[in-house]
């Protein structure tokens, strides 16, 4: 069992490492197969266990909140969503080494939604609006009491100009630096949301979208819902869908342009975030997150 930790990166975790904290904590599942998942996501090392559960143990400190919002927020959210959610049966705590809260849930079969299958679907382009309509009208307050909502608080936008600016400087020549500075300052001047804020996913893309039998079938990873604006979920229209898929979206979601060009600014910011973190070292992220900030130019 490897219990070292790395500069940057946090604890290295291993089989035996998830072997340990499921036996030792949820004693019930311990003569249940554990099965890495691969590829796992960027915030979390998951491994399959038995054939009904996963486990998910967080990677880096950024992620280390997200066991405790999902057992909070997901049992709530799960009968009035039109899409299954993983819904958690167990927060496990620090051992062996290990420093942070980690989860057990339930297992959702089903194939990562790909843009081959489902890019120039309007279907799947209505299913996700209203899935973001159904977020939209759980009204905050009928979540777990206490400070949870205090702990879903989205960031704006303009908090993320500094590193967008910074990341539009330095991918050079792969895009239309000043059709991408046009697009980051008419986001940044669109009139805010005035209305009472929702619930938005919040990693709204691709990879957290689960299909079965073509058609879409889950949404995963809850770690970063939160309470505010919902053009933070729009960036789905361009991670996943072309042109028209798009239109049907946004006329299924009802979404004026300034939630529009909000939302456009989400998606380029966090491609362009992807882009420059991790493109240089996987081919797949360079091309899902080129899509993404070029349809994102495009509208």
């Amino acid at each position: 069992m490897t219990t070292g930790r790395t500069a940057a990166q946090g604890p290295v975790i291993d089989a035996a490492l998830a072997r340990c904290l499921v036996d030792t904590q949820f004693p019930q599942w311990a003569g249940l197969p554990l099965k890495p998942l691969d590829p796992a996501g960027s915030d979390h090392v998951i491994y399959r266990l038995g054939g009904e559960l996963s486990v998910r143990l967080p990677r880096h400190a950024g992620a280390i909140g997200q066991a405790e919002k999902e057992s909070e927020w997901l049992p709530r959210l799960a009968p009035h969503l039109p899409l299954a959610v993983p819904v958690p049966v167990g927060v496990g705590e620090p051992g062996f080494g290990y420093p942070w809260p980690w989860a057990v849930s339930r297992w959702l079969d089903g194939e990562v939604a790909t843009t081959d299958a489902l890019a120039d679907s309007p279907r799947a382009a209505v299913e996700l609006a209203e899935f973001l309509t159904a977020l939209q009208r759980f009204a905050p307050g009928d979540g777990p009491a206490g400070d949870s909502r205090a702990d879903l608080t989205g960031s704006p936008l303009s908090g993320r100009d500094h590193a967008t600016r910074a990341a539009i400087a330095s991918v050079g020549d792969a895009f239309d630096t000043a059709a991408m500075t046009e697009l980051w300052e008419a986001a940044l001047s669109a009139p805010g949301w005035d209305r009472p804020p929702v619930l938005f996913h919040g990693d709204f893309h691709t990879g957290n979208l689960l299909t079965a039998g073509g058609r879409l079938s889950a949404v995963i990873d809850f770690g970063e819902l939160g309470i505010g604006d919902p053009a933070r979920d729009l960036m789905i229209a361009f991670t996943l869908m072309s042109a028209g898929s798009r239109a049907a979206f946004r006329s299924a979601l009802g979404v004026d342009d300034a939630t529009w060009a909000r939302g456009r600014g989400w998606a380029l910011a966090t491609g362009l975030n992807a882009y420059t973190s991790y493109a240089a070292v996987d081919p797949r992220v360079a091309a899902q997150t080129a899509r993404q900030i070029t349809a994102a130019l495009i509208g």
